[in-house]
């Protein structure tokens, strides 16, 4: 089996993120919480639809 076809581990800080203890955090620290996880969910998003369109522009011209 070739490495790239091995699972890759979920590390990093959204891992972390992941597993969190909520039980301790007040209800108005988890609504901001979600507030700034809806924000970076945004940034990601538009990330996407950056590279995404990069990709399309430059299938098409190598296509062309």
């Amino acid at each position: 089996m070739d490495i790239d076809d091995e699972p890759r581990k979920k590390t990093g800080p959204l891992s972390d993120v992941e597993k969190e203890d909520l039980s301790t955090i007040s209800a108005d620290e988890l609504a901001e919480r979600v507030q700034r996880l809806e924000s970076e969910i945004d940034r990601t998003k538009a990330e996407i639809q950056a590279k995404t369109a990069s990709r399309a522009a430059a299938d098409a011209f190598f296509k062309s």
